[in-house]
């Protein structure tokens, strides 16, 4: 199953790794120390403010949607492919 981030946009469900609240990421220093050393890694999926940021095995992405709308997608998409 495939997990829609915004701006048209899809990743596997099986390649996420973790889904964080953007504020809460930028109140860590562990996250914004991760974050900065994946610089390379990361596709921002919005002219505007992020509102989460998903971790995947391969890139990391700044998304439009809030943390809460995609981790419900996730499980959606977990239900039906369980």
């Amino acid at each position: 199953m495939y997990i829609h981030l915004g701006d048209n946009f899809v990743v596997p469900s099986k390649e996420v790794v973790m889904i964080l609240d953007r504020q809460s990421s930028l109140d860590s220093s562990i996250v914004a120390e991760f974050l900065k050393k994946q610089e390379g890694k990361i596709v921002q999926l919005t002219n505007g403010e992020a509102k989460s940021v998903i971790v995947t095995m391969n890139k990391i992405y700044f998304s439009p949607l809030s943390s809460s709308t995609l981790k419900k997608r996730a499980q959606f998409a977990f239900d039906i492919h369980v």
